[in-house]
């Protein structure tokens, strides 16, 4: 045998033996894309794809308050509080009057500049988003559900007046 002869050969085996073995792969990952559908979203903590506000939002309400160093049973107010806190903490520096530019230049000689992030910023306001989209659902399934009450109380008759006691 020549030796071109052999190296095309080995060449020509070795391209079906890696051709066969990305079929394969590429098979294997279909099937695990079917058996799997929801695997990311339940690692994330959201059910299914019936979690409409994670999906809008892109934040799971856990990310939100882990963000805003809220609890879950912390009310509206301090959740706000917490937001306002880090949005202010990393909004660009206002800019400075002359005045005020002398007077703090002659008191920071060493100071440490103040910085901010955009991201960061843009991250407490999503968290806050999410909540805040969170409360009014439990707002809205909470006067549905006064709402509901309401006409079954007022549709019931009352139960009549007790007799005059007798002697």
């Amino acid at each position: 045998m020549s030796s071109p002869r052999v190296i095309v050969q080995v060449a020509i085996a070795g391209a079906q033996i890696l051709g066969k073995a990305f079929l394969a792969a590429g098979r294997q990952a279909v099937a695990n894309a079917k058996h799997r559908s929801g695997a990311a979203e339940e690692a994330a903590g959201v059910q299914g794809t019936a979690d409409s506000l994670t999906q809008t939002h892109r934040l799971t309400l856990d990310e939100a308050h882990l963000i805003l160093n809220a609890k879950r049973g912390d009310p509206l107010p301090q959740i706000l509080k917490n937001y306002e806190v880090l949005f202010k903490a990393n909004s660009p520096p206002e800019a400075p009057t002359a005045q005020a530019t002398a007077a703090a230049g002659a008191r920071r000689k060493g100071a440490a500049q103040r910085y901010h992030s955009h991201y960061i910023q843009s991250k407490v306001v999503r968290a806050k988003e999410r909540i805040e989209a969170e409360f009014e659902i439990q707002q809205e399934a909470e006067n549905a559900q006064r709402a509901g009450e309401q006409p079954a109380d007022s549709t019931t008759t009352p139960p009549p007046p007790n007799p005059p006691p007798s002697s």
